[in-house]
């Protein structure tokens, strides 16, 4: 794909990926994805913003065939699907300069190995003018990594946003056209890669307040011309008030622990809390992780396997915790033929979230009629919860 004028003298540059499916050997892309960079010419100065994914490099370099002179190159990011042909450009334009600040300059020393003479280190709150046009770089650390930051032009009221609200998305649109498509795609994208870090997002949001954004420019997805919908879906995500929802992941082996499942469902439904079942065999892990985002109460659901809980229920236990969801309960259901420890081990692997554990229910064999009656009160403890906490319906 060539070249496209986002306004005068300003272009998306990059590539899209319609064919990736997995990202980092770990997160599902069932959209594929985009590498966006963007060149900026003004009356002084040009200026590509980040790079692409070493494997498109032949892609950006193509754009830019006809592109005579970059002064400067600015990193937002030194992970590599923003960086990766930063060395590719430099050998294209010998003089231009790596604008980046101190902690990604040291990232992409390492990465890279590009020679430290070619950055230009900047602050905080710090300004670049291109002529006619000025740049201002906003530090957003934590939004995914240490060294983050976004970059506004000034006169135009864009906002090159590096990972900050960005989405996974392969498609020949510029702009969002299809904004329910692009939520889900975004809310994915904040689930899997930005939660861990929502307290700190929080307060990069507000940094962000006291400017005019009318466009904003992500370095995945489309752009957002009209962004005021995408900053509100963030809002919502950072927030520390849950949903009114159990997000249930679950896995059985001889159909012991589903009737739980089930039952605990209906339970709670009747009691008007929202579930979400995720079977983990079949589940798409990303479909979770954007469950998680809203949860009130996380239940987990499994068998009990050599003394300790299935596998599939360690790995939830796992990215939960990982994840670092703003749930405020969790609680444990399951089955056993002959002792273990399932609950102690589930505990043990959620460090990270700082909920109330509400009592397990355990059943040997078959859940019995004793078992049920537990899960009915298990269901009244949650409804109770959610009531007390104003949880958002």
């Amino acid at each position: 794909m060539r070249k496209r004028q986002i306004t005068k003298n300003i272009y998306w540059m990059g590539a899209v990926d319609w064919d990736r499916r997995l990202f980092d050997s770990l997160i599902p892309l069932p959209d594929g994805t985009s590498y966006n960079a963007y060149l900026v010419q003004r009356s002084e100065k040009t200026v590509l913003i980040d790079a692409v994914d070493p494997d498109m490099t032949e892609v950006l370099i193509a754009q830019l065939k006809e592109v005579s002179r970059v002064d400067y190159v600015i990193s937002q990011h030194a992970e590599q699907d923003h960086s990766g042909s930063i060395p590719h450009v430099l050998a294209r334009y010998p003089e231009a300069k790596v604008v980046t600040n101190a902690k990604a300059k040291a990232m992409l020393v390492d990465l890279l190995h590009i020679a430290e003479d070619k950055f230009i280190t900047i602050v905080d709150g710090e300004s670049l003018s291109l002529g006619d046009k000025t740049l201002k770089f906003i530090f957003t650390p934590w939004v995914h990594w240490p060294e983050t930051f976004v970059t506004y032009l000034e006169e135009d009221r864009i906002l090159f946003s590096c990972d900050f609200f960005g989405s996974h998305i392969a498609s020949g649109d510029l702009f969002v056209t299809d904004p329910g498509r692009v939520h889900e795609a975004a809310k994915r994208y904040f689930a899997e890669i930005m939660m861990p870090f929502r307290t700190v997002i929080e307060k990069n949001i507000d940094k962000l307040a006291p400017y005019d954004i009318q466009m904003i420019a992500p370095s995945h997805g489309q752009m957002y011309d009209r962004p005021a919908w995408i900053i509100e879906a963030y809002r919502d995500w950072v927030t520390n008030s849950p949903h009114n929802l159990v997000t249930f992941p679950f896995v059985s082996m001889h159909g012991s622990t589903r009737r739980m499942v089930d039952y605990l469902t209906a339970a709670l439904t009747e009691r008007q809390v929202r579930v979400e079942l995720f079977n983990l065999p079949v589940t798409d892990i990303g479909k979770l992780a954007m469950s998680l985002v809203d949860a009130g109460t996380i239940v987990i659901g499994t068998p009990t396997v050599l003394t300790g809980p299935h596998p599939m229920a360690a790995y939830c236990a796992f990215l939960a915790n990982a994840l670092r969801p703003k749930a405020r309960y969790l609680s444990v259901v399951g089955s056993y033929g002959w002792g273990g420890k399932a609950v102690e081990a589930l505990a043990g692997m959620i460090p990270n979230l700082k909920v109330e554990v509400l009592e397990p229910i355990l059943c040997k064999g078959v859940p019995a009629r004793d078992d049920f009656a537990a899960l009915d009160r298990l269901a009244d403890t949650i409804a109770k919860k959610h009531a007390e906490s104003n949880f958002q319906m």
